[in-house]
């Protein structure tokens, strides 16, 4: 995702050239395309590293389900078929959580909190 997906909409909203990109919330292509670059670029980053991966997983849930389900709605099953490949992943990703490989276990970084919840989005 990071890199297939999100460096190229990185590049194109930091190029400063005319910014055209599915507006599903009517909040403006901009900011669209800017939500897109920080779920498809940062957390995916984030899940790489396997740091807070269950937030990370949200915006990403979020993101292809707009490309699976409203972007593509009209298309045929092959062209949504990759985006709702994603976003079973990042549902996946969202219940299971880093694991023990990942950084924030390894680094010993894990939540201390009584708070239930607390402990299950920041791991």
């Amino acid at each position: 995702m990071l890199f297939g997906h999100g460096l190229g909409k990185f590049n194109r909203l930091i190029s400063g050239n005319e910014i055209k990109f599915f507006d599903p919330f009517g909040i403006g292509q901009q900011l669209s395309l800017a939500l897109a670059v920080f779920a498809e670029f940062f957390a995916a980053g984030l899940i790489i590293l396997g740091i807070s991966t269950r937030i990370s997983s949200v915006s990403l849930i979020i993101t292809m389900f707009m490309a699976g389900v409203i972007y593509h709605a009209d298309d045929p099953f092959g062209s949504k078929e990759k985006a709702l490949m994603y976003l079973a992943s990042y549902i996946l990703l969202f219940f299971t959580g880093p694991g023990k490989y990942s950084l924030q276990s390894i680094l010993g970084e894990k939540i201390k909190s009584k708070n239930r919840i607390a402990r299950f989005f920041l791991s």
